[in-house]
């Protein structure tokens, strides 16, 4: 049962049709992964766009995502429909894609930011953080396995980002909340409370205060919630720009059918309402900064500890497309960082950085073992490794790091399955080693073969 407080403050909500929506909130949840151009050409079967979303597609059943290796390659990732509105507010609030540096404050498990790498190409910087140490480490496995190179993980306090001074162009808060859109989970439902609505609108004021000083002058914030509460939403937007130099920026949503433009006193939002559209519940808005920020500056501190060997630099550019200028080495093990060295040693100075970029390899005596990140990654050398092209079981076994049976080149070769790179292995005299990192390997039981239950695509 949905709670009874909940109920009542919804019919007050001039805006939302409170017996259609509870109806909506009993029904299933819809289905919808967003794909990543850079890897994957091809379309779901029996599927339909996204109307908001270019990659985005509403599948007609729930797949196993944990049996697919596409999934694991970062070819397409399990996205709320709803939530990929965001693309419509970085493209209809960015002038320029040159040089722009990229916050998204709340990232895990991943939806946005790798949505947010697409958006704004290889050449520009998204930093995306975490809080929870443990779904910064989740974040992390999906950028990894996105493989786009521009994003550096952090985990940090909102409030630690006032270190970096106009420092981004865009930041989205995408604020923890009470959870009202995703009813249709039980979990939801029995978390939920009017005193956690109001501690979350609490929280949510004191992240967008903690997060403004980093904002640019000029710059855009975008700020969404999965709920319905207005004390969480529109009534926090209003506040931020009483309390703020701001303004907010309305959002041209005419193309796409069922999106609530909110007016609240002058001030615009966005919901979501699933007896609306087919997506879960959710409220998103933007403002631009119109005051004036001083911005910390960015030194020339070019760190000589940091400089990889001759080798190094030679084994980086039979394996990779990366740039000389954006390898760094650290110990024994050599990155192509996601932004100029500048630029990086100056977040690595003031923030907790989880992942610096692209790690691609590490020296063990004498040996270069190149890594798994290498494998899924944008600006690996498809060339620089034999290839070995693998069936769906095999790929399987190979996920839950099995042994393989290769009459193949010795050495390092890359595993693919559908000519998408899944892996390494490493083929010596009598054996092959499997290189699947062990803290991603496939734990559940394997059906039987053709009932993997995975997505189809088009030919």
């Amino acid at each position: 049962m949905l709670p009874e407080e909940f109920i009542q403050r919804l019919k007050s909500q001039k805006y939302i049709d409170a017996e259609a929506l509870l109806k909506a909130l009993e029904e299933p949840s819809p289905v919808s992964i967003r794909l990543n151009p850079s890897k994957w050409g091809k379309k779901p079967l029996d599927s339909e766009p996204v109307p908001w979303c270019n990659n985005g597609y509403y599948l007609g059943i729930r797949p196993s995502y944990t049996l697919d290796p596409l999934f694991h390659s970062g070819c397409y990732y399990p996205q709320e429909a709803s939530s990929m509105i965001l693309e419509q507010f970085i493209s209809q609030t960015t002038d320029s894609f040159e040089n722009i540096r990229v916050l998204d404050l709340c990232g895990a498990p991943g939806g946005k930011s790798t949505h947010l790498s697409d958006l704004i190409g290889q050449n520009n910087l998204l930093v995306a953080n975490e809080t929870i140490r443990s779904r910064a480490t989740i974040l992390a496995e999906t950028i990894t396995k996105w493989g786009t190179g521009n994003t550096l993980v952090t985990q940090n306090d909102p409030a630690v980002f006032s270190r970096l001074s106009g420092y981004f162009d865009i930041i989205v808060v995408d604020a923890p909340c009470s959870g009202e859109g995703m009813f249709r989970s039980d979990t939801a439902r029995n978390e939920w409370s009017v005193r956690n609505t109001a501690h979350c609108s609490e929280r949510q004021r004191r992240i967008l205060i903690d997060i403004w000083p980093a904002l640019k002058e000029n710059g855009i914030m975008v700020y969404s919630t999965c709920t319905f509460n207005p004390g969480e939403n529109e009534e926090n937007i209003k506040w931020l720009i009483e309390n703020q130099e701001a303004e907010f920026r309305r959002i041209d949503v005419s193309d796409f059918k069922g999106i609530t433009e909110i007016d609240f006193e002058g001030i615009y939002g966005y919901g979501f309402y699933p007896d609306k559209v087919r997506g879960e519940g959710f409220f998103i808005s933007a403002v631009r900064k119109t005051g004036k920020q001083e911005k910390t500056p960015v030194r020339n501190q070019r760190k000589a500890e940091f400089k990889p060997a001759k080798q190094d630099l030679t084994f980086a550019d039979e394996w990779t497309h990366f740039s000389k200028d954006r390898l760094l080495k650290w110990r024994d093990e050599l990155f192509a960082v996601s932004c100029e060295m500048d630029d990086y040693i100056h977040l690595y100075q003031n923030l907790k950085v989880v992942k610096a970029g692209t790690k691609i390899f590490t020296v063990k005596k004498n040996d270069y073992l190149p890594s798994h990140e290498l494998a899924l990654s944008l600006k690996l050398k498809m060339d620089a490794f034999p290839g070995i092209e693998i069936d769906l079981p095999e790929a399987l076994s190979y996920m839950r790091r099995g042994s393989i049976i290769l009459h193949h080149a010795k050495g390092w070769n890359i595993v693919t399955y559908k000519g998408i790179s899944l892996g390494f292995v490493n083929n010596i005299a009598n054996r092959v080693n499997n290189y699947f990192p062990v803290e991603w390997r496939i734990r559940m039981n394997l059906p039987e073969p053709g009932e993997e239950n995975i997505i189809a695509w088009d030919q």
